[in-house]
């Protein structure tokens, strides 16, 4: 069955701007993906059952593909610190399985609710720009385990690249600005690649998913989402040199909570 061009409009839509408050505002464009495939999916009649399974994936795939690009040019620059990502790589990938694992087993609305309420503590972390005092280092193996688990479990389980809570954490262990957010997006690579493909393995034989799906990743969604944003992060970037960027936070965080309260209402 060929899909709406007005769909297929949408979906180029909401790559653009995850992709631009990507590059302008340093977040994931998950945050705004995610609430995006969810409408989009239930506007194309998908199982209500699944929504939420399918936005979250969808997302995550498309998140593969971004950090890839985000990555190489952070490394180019010398900013990721691997040592960290490599302390912090076991505990990434336990939580991106477990996350995925309980994106399967909830309902979906639970899982929008819970997702509403996230993007609310989001919207106002952003609003406020708190930053958590700087105060330590890193924890040692077992302590880089337990946050690596806690950032990829929550990452997977909302669809997004978990800059939202690597950054804030790698602060904390005072990890210079430009190296938290340049490894913060290179973790986001493990946490969406295998977050995405437990998704994929945990729908694949469910029988009632759209047409096109590999799992619960929808991928006519995915790849016009993934052509978009490849253009417009870059853009994004340039443009917070231009911007008046704290106001605009502001602004989004507003947008934000009132899509947190829609999707928990």
């Amino acid at each position: 069955m060929p899909i709406d061009p007005l769909i297929l409009f949408f979906y180029l839509l909401t790559g653009i701007v995850g992709g631009l408050l990507a590059g302008l505002l340093g977040i994931g464009g998950g945050i705004v993906i995610v609430p995006a495939l969810y409408y989009l999916f239930s506007w194309q009649g998908f199982s209500g059952d699944h929504l939420m399974q399918l936005a979250v994936a969808t997302s995550l795939a498309t998140i593969v593909f971004t950090a890839i690009a985000s990555t190489r040019a952070h490394h180019r620059r010398g900013a990721v610190a691997w040592p960290t990502l490599t302390a912090l790589l076991p505990g990434i990938v336990i939580g991106a399985v477990a996350g995925g694992l309980l994106v399967r087993g909830m309902a979906s609305d639970g899982l929008r609710v819970l997702f509403g309420l996230f993007e609310i503590a989001v919207a106002l972390q952003i609003g406020f720009g708190a930053k958590p005092a700087a105060h330590r280092r890193l924890p040692g193996p077992v302590g880089t385990t337990a946050a690596g688990t806690i950032i990829g479990g929550l990452s997977a389980l909302f669809g997004i690249g978990g800059g939202t809570l690597t950054v804030p954490f790698l602060l904390w262990c005072n990890v210079a600005i430009h190296r938290a957010v340049a490894t913060a997006a290179a973790c986001g690579l493990p946490i969406a690649l295998v977050g995405s493909l437990t998704l994929i393995a945990a729908g694949w034989s469910l029988p009632d998913l759209p047409a096109h799906s590999l799992g619960y990743v929808y991928w006519p969604a995915a790849l016009v989402i993934i052509a978009a944003t490849y253009f417009t992060a870059p853009l994004g970037a340039r443009l917070a040199h231009a911007l008046p960027v704290a106001a605009l936070k502001r602004v989004f965080a507003v947008l934000l909570a009132i899509i947190g309260l829609r999707m928990v209402l």
